[in-house]
């Protein structure tokens, strides 16, 4: 008897916890909405009415003050940046002077998070490529954001970073190996769900990550079949693609993630932003 009720025991607390949702605030990048004829205050005001939690900008911008002014106005949060010059000014770049000003625009997207009252800043630390080897993107990248550390903690803003398509930090293992290398608290992943479907399955993630996931991407990824045009996996609405949402869900409510979650696909007018915000609540209610 006692080890039938243990058992039934067993199974309730493990149909509650795969019953719980995950507890998620719904974001978009800026640049996703194609609204025609509104201010920008009127954009932040269209995603707060279609039942956006936050909105996340490019930084450095040439428009930090309306982002500011709309962001207090409406009452949308401006909850993370992304480091816009992180691509044309590689902190993996052979070249010193390059990396000297990729590494300038990264400390302005960490002082433009703080003037938004923003938590983070994502991240793409480099890229491997003709004249950068996997070594030689870890060690140029590690050095460079080790020197913005500092002004990260002073102002209270979290590194993030993000995985792409770059050949590197393509696996969950280096990720999290490079983060311990860096040593510090407010650095960690911003994980990009669809990103890594080409690679491995998104749900292996969490499980070697845990709490280094601060935020996340949603994007979908369809797998393309032996030798068609891997990049048309990214035409895929959120929720008809091969990213395994239960398991996502499953493996992140076990690692006990809670916050953003940001859509990063091909944005629209109002029609379609509804959509995807409907597509990403769906996905996350597993």
């Amino acid at each position: 008897m006692k080890k039938l009720s243990l058992l039934l025991t067993c199974l309730f607390l493990s149909f509650s916890a795969s019953a719980e949702k995950l507890d998620i605030k719904f974001a978009l990048k800026y640049g996703m909405i194609k609204e025609k004829g509104l201010s920008v205050q009127e954009k932040f005001q269209l995603v707060k009415d279609l039942g956006y939690d936050g909105i996340e900008v490019n930084a450095p911008s040439g428009n930090r003050e309306q982002l500011k002014a709309a962001s207090e106005a409406t009452g949308l949060p401006i909850h993370g940046v992304v480091c816009s010059t992180h691509w044309k000014l590689q902190l993996s770049d052979p070249s010193p002077e390059i990396r000297a000003k990729g590494l300038e625009g990264f400390k302005q997207a960490i002082k433009d998070a703080k003037f938004y009252g923003a938590s983070s800043v994502l991240l793409v630390p480099g890229k491997v490529r003709k004249g950068t080897s996997f070594q030689e993107c870890w060690d140029r990248s590690i050095a460079e954001i080790k020197k913005a550390l500092p002004l990260a903690k002073e102002l209270g803003i979290n590194i993030l970073l993000e995985n792409v398509w770059n050949d590197f930090l393509t696996r969950p293992e280096d990720t999290l190996k490079y983060i311990n290398e860096l040593e510090a608290e407010r650095v960690g992943s911003y994980f990009d769900i669809g990103n890594t479907v080409r690679y491995n399955p998104p749900a292996s993630w969490p499980p070697v990550l845990g709490n280094k996931i601060m935020k996340l991407d949603v994007k979908p990824y369809l797998l393309q079949p032996e030798g068609g045009n891997v990049w048309k996996g990214f035409k895929a609405k959120i929720g008809q693609d091969s990213n395994d949402w239960p398991a996502v869900c499953k493996a992140l409510k076990e690692i006990n993630y809670s916050g953003w979650a940001t859509a990063e696909v091909g944005g629209g007018d109002k029609k379609r932003l509804k959509e995807i915000l409907t597509n990403m609540r769906k996905v996350f209610s597993h």
